[in-house]
């Protein structure tokens, strides 16, 4: 693209044609700690860690890490909510130089079991909620990981927090299998933290596969190098002109195994100095507190995170004006939420927008002023964006012209783990395809018109049909089956299935459906509707069609919405 129509307008304090340089991404902890040794770094339900004594465990943990064989090459996957844990494991994986793979505590058994085989994960690490252990143990058991690193969750509550925890929550807490898998996580600490060197190459060296479904649904592993992730938080920290280094709070709200979290909460945050506020899950009312309590600046979340706070009873209370960058990403963020946030808070939402296999942003709207209503923003520094004609692949299209957004930068993954026919099918040279359609207006903006067809943003979420619609197809007594995402207030889109049943056979309930498919998919995964039909829509020749389901739930809504 010779054109660039976003320097006319690109903020004042951001240069974007500079050049950033990628390092391994355990250089943050190093960094920062050298800076602000005593600030504190991570805020677990009151109990911190300074960033001296984070780097102490990250290097402790790395050459157990170390002594254990983890190297180049080997995987180790993260099974973990938001946790102190997490974040000590990431770096020191990184540090020696072997590769991160995040598991989501949603998935279901078959997808946990998919992926471990698929990344070739060897050891796992995860805590002793019985919602995550024993869910893992039983993946151990029929898989390749030969390492079951156990912590206890406990051990990193503050006094007495950690004692109530154990005697109200006893049934929430596994008891371990102690066999030749188990590994107990406070044995990786103690020693002197010395490793043998290694030489990391951060352009070349994968640090985390992200497992995502892309375009398809069938998920695959994005490589992301340390250069496509630290650069990636050097192009955000670029962006706001406020951030002062040691001083900021951050609300770690969205969970560390989203790439979203991953690098606009958590490896921002360090590279920042800021206090990490580290909160297991999101609950509306515990949040509400935390952000009365902790000064929050630094704020992250998807579009219902920012509906329910401001829906809150005590959101004037809560400080949400304090706030200093508000980032939402995950899905559209509503132009009317947006305004209510500047006329009601003082304060700006940047909207962000990229996805996983770009590290994951690509454009934010700018902050200060000139963002336009309904757009994703301008592209982040040493990012370019294209509009390729959707018929004729590398063709780009004139200014105002929709067609399929593509990205170029030093963000852009190095490509699918060992599937070189999607990573194929997603790049033009170094040229990432979204798979979005849009368009670029005059003055630089990039609109989104249409998100892919069958994707589903649940709550930020993807989640793909062809899922649900396997696990449901897997019942003896349905004939045919399709998902498509219905509109929803709160969480954005929830899946809803179209079911067809098989003559002749005994009728069937959504509950009795629902009961079926549950084991077999995510929580989120899960249709908030089943309709049972006759005859499902076809096209002409013959295939499930969407399309109409899509316009009737539509036009339910806005009925419903008209007669509110």
């Amino acid at each position: 693209m010779t054109d660039r129509p976003w320097l006319e307008h690109y903020p004042k304090h951001v240069k974007w044609d500079q050049k950033f340089v990628g390092k391994p991404l355990c250089d943050l902890i190093d960094e920062t700690a050298a800076k602000v040794p005593e600030n504190i770094a991570l805020d677990f339900f009151g109990k911190t860690w300074t960033y001296g004594e984070l780097q102490r465990q990250v290097n402790e943990a790395a050459k157990s890490f170390q002594e254990m064989g983890v190297k180049k090459g080997i995987k180790v996957g993260l099974f973990l909510p938001n946790c102190p844990q997490f974040v000590v494991a990431f770096f020191a994986i990184s540090k020696v130089g072997g590769t991160v793979v995040s598991y989501s505590p949603l998935y279901s058994e078959t997808e946990l079991l998919h992926q471990v085989e698929d990344s070739q994960t060897d050891i796992m690490i995860t805590v002793d909620l019985d919602t995550l252990y024993s869910k893992m143990r039983r993946v151990v058991d029929q898989s390749r990981i030969r390492k079951l690193i156990v912590s206890s969750f406990a051990d990193f509550l503050p006094f007495p927090k950690n004692i109530l925890f154990k005697i109200f929550k006893r049934s929430a807490i596994a008891s371990p299998i102690r066999d030749e898998n188990f590994v107990d996580y406070n044995s990786l600490f103690g020693n002197d933290g010395k490793i043998e060197p290694q030489n990391i190459n951060p352009d070349e060296d994968i640090a985390i596969l992200q497992y995502t479904g892309g375009t398809t649904g069938i998920p695959k592993g994005a490589m992301l190098t340390h250069s496509n992730l630290y650069i990636n938080m050097l192009q955000l920290e670029a962006w706001p002109p406020m951030i002062e280094f040691g001083k900021e709070n951050v609300a770690a709200f969205l969970p560390f195994f989203h790439i979203f979290a991953l690098t606009v909460v958590l490896n921002l945050g360090i590279k920042v100095g800021g206090r990490i506020v580290i909160v297991p899950k999101f609950e509306l009312d515990d949040a509400v507190k935390i952000m009365e309590k902790e000064n929050i600046t630094l704020f992250s979340g998807v579009p219902t995170m920012y509906t329910a706070l401001c829906h809150h009873k005590d959101a004037d209370k809560i400080g949400i004006g304090n706030i200093k960058m508000a980032m939402s990403g995950g899905a559209p963020l509503p132009v009317d939420l947006r305004q209510q946030y500047i006329n009601r808070f003082g304060l700006e939402i940047t909207e962000g927008y990229g996805l996983t296999e770009a590290s994951p942003v690509t454009h934010a709207s700018p902050m200060g002023g000139g963002s336009k209503a309904g757009s994703i923003g301008l592209p982040l520094p040493e990012t370019e964006v294209f509009i390729m004609d959707r018929e004729n692949e590398g063709v780009e299209v004139p200014v105002g012209e929709s067609g399929e957004i593509c990205i170029r930068g030093p963000q852009v993954m190095k490509g699918y783990w060992q599937r070189p026919d999607a990573t194929q099918a997603v790049m033009i040279g170094d040229i990432l395809k979204t798979g979005d359609i849009g368009y670029i207006d005059e003055d630089g903006f990039t609109f989104i018109m249409d998100r892919d067809k069958d994707l589903i943003l649940v709550g930020g979420f993807n989640v793909f049909p062809r899922t649900i619609e396997e696990a449901i197809n897997d019942h003896p007594s349905v004939a045919e089956v399709t998902v498509i995402g219905i509109p929803d207030d709160y969480l954005g889109e929830t899946p809803k299935a179209f079911v067809k049943l098989k003559v002749g056979t005994a009728p069937l309930s959504e509950d009795e459906l629902m009961a079926f498919i549950r084991p077999k998919i995510g929580k989120h995964e899960r249709p908030s509707q089943i309709e049972f039909r006759d005859e499902l829509p076809k096209t002409m020749v013959g295939k499930l069609s969407k399309k109409e389901l899509v316009a009737e739930e539509k036009a339910k809504y806005e009925a419903a919405k008209a007669e509110k």
